[in-house]
């Protein structure tokens, strides 16, 4: 089996992913809705293979689920702060951009990360360059770039990096 070829393994883990999105979504035991269900789960299953095919890198799902609830934490904390500066009625924002030099190598996993990053509240991933991420913050004066480097760190076990695309 070449590189570009995925594993039967890997076929049926994102059918059965993208299947059970379906029935939770769409929570119905009857038979039209089960078939529909498959039939789309089968069509995402295919295109996800296409385009982003297992030699991109992939997700640790059981990292990733213990990640979720320290970066819900965080992303309430942060929502706090954030809507703290923005109803002070000296409103006290330094906006401006902050570069985050990254350890994930580019692909999945450093897109993975930026994307995360970007849900984090007063905090948008504005471009990538040589393995620096720029972000725009809204308080330049705040230990951004420390924290991003932390999140990664804590991250990096639920992302694996793929082979370089370059």
């Amino acid at each position: 089996m070449n590189a570009e070829t995925p594993s039967p393994t890997t076929a049926w883990s994102r059918g059965a992913c993208y299947f059970s999105l379906w029935v939770i979504l769409m929570p119905s035991a009857k038979p039209g809705d089960l078939l529909v269900g498959a039939f789309t789960a089968a069509a995402a299953t295919w295109v996800s293979l296409r385009l982003l095919p297992p030699s991109a890198g992939h997700l640790r799902l059981r990292a990733l689920l213990a990640f979720a609830p320290h970066f819900l934490w965080e992303s309430v904390r942060a929502g706090i702060d954030v809507a703290r500066r923005v109803l002070s009625p000296d409103m006290r924002l330094r906006p401006g951009f902050v570069a985050c030099p990254l350890a994930l190598p580019p692909g999945l996993a450093r897109n993975t990360f930026a994307t995360i990053a970007s849900l984090w509240p007063g905090s948008v991933p504005a471009g990538d360059d040589d393995g620096v991420l720029a972000i725009h913050c809204l308080d330049t004066t705040q230990p951004v770039v420390e924290q991003l480097c932390a999140e990664e760190r804590l991250l990096v076990n639920a992302l694996v990096a793929g082979r370089s695309h370059g």
